[in-house]
């Protein structure tokens, strides 16, 4: 899997050179997981946990506090949360989830990025079924071995540890999410420079210079997108 963790360092080094952008989704999220539960990450796992992923972008904590108060004043605004699958350059996959009060914008500006970028959009499932949901963890000051030796102390069996230079990557079923970081906070272990539920393809292709630079400005021109959350793909990113 350590292929996949290059992307997903990849796509968060590509994010955090658009602070502006990765704060204004956070805010809308950790809005709508509020509104849609208690406002109090204690008793609301989804807040938490957006919350978890939002620490290891960085996100000032004025506008977390300010999303959090937003959805305890109540209020009219309504968010579906929506998934959409489709195929870039050369058959490549892509998912992308997205958070929206007009369906029908988002519907036309995602289908409009993969037509205009080499792409066309799939039906539910078309691509889904070949990633599978898996909660990453990545962190910095212990070995792959001491990080399995505190996950086995507490009884949780991941599906992989590696080690990469210096971080170790951490790859369990979603619903160890939790259990795990539990166990590391546990340990001493607070810093992550991931922590989230991510998508990764079961295989990941490689797409020639040109075909791959068209798939980059698709992910692009999607990630741009004001409804679009996340993006997941398949592709191995160059250099």
């Amino acid at each position: 899997m350590g292929r996949k963790w290059n992307n997903i360092k990849e796509k968060k080094a590509a994010k955090d050179a658009n602070t502006s952008r990765v704060y204004s989704k956070f805010a809308l999220e950790i809005y709508v997981a509020a509104k849609q539960g208690e406002p109090d990450p204690e008793s609301n796992q989804a807040l938490k946990f957006v919350l978890e992923r939002a620490k290891t972008y960085n996100v000032p904590r004025n506008i977390i506090d300010r999303a959090i108060e937003k959805a305890k004043g109540g209020g009219e605004e309504s968010y579906d949360t929506l998934r959409y699958e489709g195929f870039g350059p050369n058959g490549s996959m892509v998912i992308v989830d997205a958070l929206t009060n007009n369906v029908n914008r988002t519907a036309s500006n995602v289908r409009a990025a993969f037509g205009k970028n080499g792409g066309n959009m799939g039906v539910s499932g078309s691509v889904a079924y070949m990633f599978d949901s898996t909660a990453v963890f990545g962190l910095e000051g212990k070995t792959a071995d001491e990080v399995l030796e505190i996950l086995m102390e507490n009884d949780l069996d991941v599906r992989d540890i590696l080690e990469e230079e210096e971080t170790v990557i951490i790859y369990a079923e979603p619903d160890q999410f939790h259990a795990v970081q539990a166990a590391l906070k546990e340990a001493g272990i607070t810093e992550f420079s991931v922590a989230e539920l991510t998508m990764l393809a079961q295989n990941d292709v490689t797409l020639s210079t040109d075909a791959q630079e068209q798939f980059e400005n698709l992910i692009d021109v999607l990630e741009d997108l004001e409804d679009v959350q996340r993006v997941y793909h398949n592709v191995e990113l160059g250099e």
